[in-house]
């Protein structure tokens, strides 16, 4: 496969789709065409120049996602600059913290979450403005970025006095091997580290989704999970920017009425979606369903079971817009009983596998060739091995190197030596196996890995898995409690409710899911007792539960 350079893939992009649709707000209905983006880009680019800005700089960049949070990504990746993506769903003090850390020169931020930043905690940034329109909320030197803007217009005139043209898209001659960004992880151990990416990292995800046909020229797309994150960032925008497709930014939290509804409407060619979209369908819609008596009897008959599941498919093809090739499920692992159902019925979708630390993608494989319980094979540019003497059936560390792999950890070597190899290899953290075409397997983060008293490893996101599927349970975590595994629990208050149960009464019923569970769990797998959680478990802005703060 064949890596472009990361910016003129814009660039060529741009001109040769001038006339087409690229964002659409879907709250508004307002659509901005490749010319018009190409158009506010070039516009900020005299702003930039104006202010002193040089290719190498930082910009930050926190608010939730828009057309114009689009625009100002793609204005400073092709300008030169470097671009630090911060989760809207930060607190301020971790927005300031990452500024500063970064080292940025320019921080562009949404008004209500400028509102709750104290502007001395920003310590080395010249220049802070609104996301939403060129209005300076701060600058160090008086007037500087405020003529700026003020003068935007002018100097964009006197530059293309007639008009700006396809032939006028030029964007900087940087080198793939240049920093291109800074992404600040949001793990589930607590410690955030800026991920240094190059445009080879880039491109080397922008270009197998180009060369895979994920998205293509006219293809409609539906932005829905966060830009500022890896995942969404490299499918929801790089890559359908890449070829000429329309995105729709949702631009509201993705509720399950909220997103359903915009499926239908803008009929998306490709999904891509975290486990929790489709694990919250299976559990409060086809779960219920397929668990009445009529339709349980019905399933255990050969042929009407494929009838029950043939409705079931076309039902939730139809719910994700029934035009799209596949939904390509990352980000988390997918819940083992959900996964088998999906394929049971042949839902048209796959799983891969990724990290911020590659911009995200490692694994990835078309869903007629998905093979369940798999994080799909390694990618052609990447290289993949497990730390075990047998690598197909005894789980170890995975491992990968190749064009995906980030440079290190913005001004932490410690860090980066941890995780990064002199030759290359970056340790993800997961446990699992490798079969010999490359297909990995992923049973497990190592920092989360239990060892029983009888020397068993235990892997309690697959324990959780089955635990969260059963009656009156929302999430759980598994943890080590005096020798004896426990699980944590929050209730499913709804459930509990449509039930005529009071939330303090649950104790019958956990002990009912205790027993089942333990039925399905290896001896040394199984829970010792269910204590009940007062509250939703703390997530980081991913959703993944906050685990060190509960073991």
């Amino acid at each position: 496969m064949t890596i472009k350079n990361f910016i003129k893939i814009y660039e060529e992009s741009f001109r040769n789709n001038w006339e087409l649709p690229a964002l659409t707000d879907y709250v508004s209905g307002k659509t901005d065409t490749y010319g018009e983006l190409a158009e506010e880009i070039a516009r900020t680019h005299l702003f930039f120049q104006y202010i002193g800005l040089q290719p190498g700089d930082k910009i930050a960049l926190c608010g939730r996602d828009s057309v114009n949070w689009v625009k100002i990504y793609m204005a400073t990746v092709t300008y030169g600059a470097v671009i630090v993506p911060i989760l809207s769903d930060f607190n301020p003090v971790d927005v300031a913290h990452i500024v500063n850390h970064s080292e940025a020169k320019l921080f562009f931020v949404a008004p209500s979450i400028w509102e709750h930043i104290l502007p001395e905690t920003l310590l080395n940034v010249e220049g802070v403005l609104n996301t939403d329109k060129y209005e300076v909320f701060m600058e160090r030197e008086k007037d500087i970025f405020a003529k700026a803007a003020r003068l935007i217009k002018r100097r964009f005139r006197r530059r293309y006095p007639d008009g700006f043209t396809a032939e006028d898209i030029h964007y900087t001659d940087r080198g793939n091997s240049e920093l291109a960004e800074i992404n600040y992880t949001s793990g589930t151990t607590g410690f955030s580290k800026g991920v240094m990416l190059t445009g080879e990292n880039l491109a080397g995800n922008v270009c197998f989704g180009m060369e895979s046909g994920l998205h293509y020229r006219q293809s409609r797309a539906l932005a829905f999970l966060p830009l500022a994150h890896a995942y969404g960032c490299a499918f929801d925008m790089l890559t359908p920017l890449a070829v000429g497709s329309h995105i729709t930014l949702l631009g509201k939290i993705p509720s399950p009425r909220v997103l359903l509804k915009a499926l239908a409407d803008v009929k998306p060619n490709l999904v891509i979606c975290v486990p929790l979209i489709l694990e919250k369908i299976y559990k409060n819609q086809i779960l219920p369903m397929i668990s009445k008596g009529a339709v349980r009897w019905t399933l255990a008959v050969p042929l009407l079971d494929r009838v029950v599941y043939t409705k079931i498919r076309n039902k939730l093809v139809e719910a994700f817009g029934g035009e799209f090739e596949e939904v390509i499920v990352g980000g988390a692992p997918l819940n083992r009983e959900v996964e088998e159902f999906l394929h049971k019925i042949k839902f048209p979708f796959t799983v891969g596998y990724g990290m911020t630390e590659c911009g995200p993608l490692i694994s990835y494989t078309p869903w007629r060739e998905f093979k369940v319980g798999s994080s799909g094979r390694t990618l052609p540019t990447m290289e993949s091995m497990v730390m075990s003497d047998d690598p197909e059936n005894i789980p170890g560390e995975i491992c990968v190197r190749g064009t995906n792999v980030m440079r290190g950890y913005y001004k932490n070597p410690e860090a980066t030596e941890l995780v990064l190899s002199d030759k290359g290899w970056l340790k993800t953290g997961d446990v699992g196996t490798r079969s010999a075409d490359g297909t990995l397997f992923i049973r497990g983060r190592s920092k989360t890995m239990l060892l029983s008293a009888s020397g068993q490893n235990i892997y309690p996101e697959e324990i959780e898995a089955k635990l969260n599927n059963m009656p009156y349970v929302a999430e759980s975590l598994v943890v080590m409690r005096d020798g004896k595994l426990v699980a944590l629990v929050y209730p499913d208050y709804e459930q509990a409710d449509k039930a005529g149960i009071a939330g303090a009464n649950l104790g019958p019923q956990m002990e009912e899911v205790l027993a089942e569970l333990n039925r399905l769990v290896a001896p040394y797998e199984r829970i010792s007792r269910i204590q009940l959680m007062p509250t939703e478990f703390e997530k980081t802005p991913k959703r993944s539960i906050k685990r060190f703060l509960y073991s």
